[in-house]
């Protein structure tokens, strides 16, 4: 069962940093601005619920129906729980949705200011495994064959950054060079400027 309210949840927003991590400056959070984000990957929903609550309006967007049912089964037990309900009202909405559709059909007035994705990392090559959860999600999943056309329309669509999260050694995603990058011990955040 997927859960925002797990100690190891709820230790991240209480202590992750807040605006000044990793991911609330790849978004480009700063005082005053709180972004119209599409997170157009969302999986199991975690870094969306985070900026939403580091103050971003979030739309997360979710193609596997499995996963979507996961998702909007703990966000629905989350409105119920009091303890973020606020966050889920006024900044969270969910749809089961290929992203490069629902992005394509946007009007313009509903451009959102940033498009984040976190595609599927490509499988390891060394022999150890990685975390079970994230050999789940993958089965769930699949692969992102797609991801370098979510990118394409993604760029057309945002109207400040596209922000990508990629494995720390990884390749760009579409060997488009990012305007700047991010990088952590074991991710890094491309960021493509508008």
């Amino acid at each position: 069962m997927l859960s925002f309210t797990s100690p190891t949840m709820t230790y991240r927003i209480k202590h992750g940093g807040g605006r000044n991590q990793a991911l609330g400056r790849a978004v480009g959070l700063k005082k005053g601005w709180q972004p119209a984000l599409i997170d157009a990957t969302a999986g199991l929903g975690r870094d969306g619920f985070i900026l939403a609550c580091l103050g971003c309006h979030v739309h997360m967007l979710e193609r596997s129906p499995i996963l979507a049912a996961l998702l909007e089964d703990a966000l629905q037990r989350l409105e119920q729980s009091g303890q973020f309900a606020e966050v889920v009202k006024k900044r969270l909405r969910f749809t089961e949705t290929d992203s490069i559709v629902f992005l394509q059909k946007l009007q313009q007035k509903d451009y959102p200011d940033v498009v984040y994705l976190d595609p599927m990392y490509p499988e390891r090559t060394k022999s150890s495994l990685v975390k079970k959860e994230m050999r789940l999600l993958r089965g769930l999943a699949g692969d992102d064959q797609d991801a370098t056309k979510l990118l394409t329309t993604s760029l057309e669509r945002a109207r400040n950054r596209v922000v990508v999260k990629r494995p720390r050694l990884a390749p760009t995603l579409n060997s488009r060079k990012p305007s700047h990058q991010i990088t952590g011990k074991t991710s890094r955040f491309d960021v493509y400027l508008i």
